[in-house]
């Protein structure tokens, strides 16, 4: 089996020059980004994610597709801040995100010219927010990505999805479409669950239920250099069929798609990427 690589000055210089490209993207296109309109900002993400892509050293492999249905909300395990780079490269569309990025220095703003709906935990706002997310999912004709485990995992498992969101999908005619990520190493080969939560997962230890807890935790942009230093890793998208929701509110919703989602990520988190 594979094993991550040991960090050495050659592999710390290496995620360094990696990081320092990344920002360099970054900067040369915050321009295009201010002055493009929000739709074209959107479709735009897609080539400032597949930048962050390349440089990163991420590979991408996909099973299967999304239906043409719109409106499409697609729900999706969560293991770290890639989920959030690679859908729109292989897919186009935007996302949902807790409302705590919104304020972060410059990655808040790109997310709004980016389309992505901030939405709030805080019971007080959490259905202005819905509503908020359900009437833009009524107007764009792409799909738009949510999370519904409410947070990252060290990637041993899925937590049950939260019920909450799918308030908006009762009694319409939005589709909700199952996807499956899991991590390998760029060979293809199975990450063992204690290097998933040291080298690859981004995560609060606090908050896991099961498997190893990481030797020490980074911060979104920490890990993003620590996988530069890697060398860069595998993910693989499976893509589900939308089961039938009609008739269930939400948390049977909630159930159905959590634990399709679940099964097929055990299913296949310990074997080697198919082509």
């Amino acid at each position: 089996m594979t094993k991550p690589r040991k960090q050495n000055i050659f592999n710390t210089i290496t995620g360094g020059i990696r990081m320092g490209l990344f920002w360099m993207m970054v900067v040369i296109q915050i321009p295009i980004i201010a002055i493009l309109p929000r739709r074209a900002s959107v479709a735009y993400m897609r080539v400032f994610m597949w930048f962050l892509k390349i440089i990163s050293g991420v590979k991408i492999r996909v099973h299967g597709k999304l239906v043409k249905n719109r409106p499409l909300l697609v729900v999706s395990n969560h293991i770290s801040l890639f989920e959030i780079a690679m859908f729109p490269v292989c897919f186009g569309g935007s996302l949902v995100a807790k409302n705590d990025v919104a304020k972060w220095p410059i990655v808040g703003w790109v997310g709004k010219k980016f389309g992505v709906v901030y939405i709030t935990r805080d019971p007080s706002s959490a259905k202005s927010a819905l509503d908020s997310m359900g009437k833009t999912l009524s107007k764009v004709k792409y799909p738009l990505f949510v999370f519904p485990e409410g947070t990252t995992t060290n990637g041993a498992y899925v937590k049950p999805f939260k019920s909450t969101l799918f308030s908006i999908v009762e009694n319409t005619n939005i589709t909700v479409q199952p996807v499956v990520v899991n991590y390998r190493y760029r060979n293809g080969d199975v990450i063992s669950p204690e290097d998933m939560a040291n080298h690859f997962a981004y995560f609060s230890n606090a908050k896991m239920d099961m498997g190893p807890l990481a030797e020490r935790e980074r911060s979104a942009f920490g890990q993003l250099y620590h996988v530069m230093m890697l060398g860069g890793m595998m993910i693989e998208i499976t893509v589900l069929p939308p089961p039938p929701l009609a008739g269930k509110n939400r948390k049977e919703m909630a159930a159905t798609l959590g634990n399709m989602v679940s099964e097929k990520y055990m299913e296949l988190k310990d074997k080697h990427a198919t082509k």
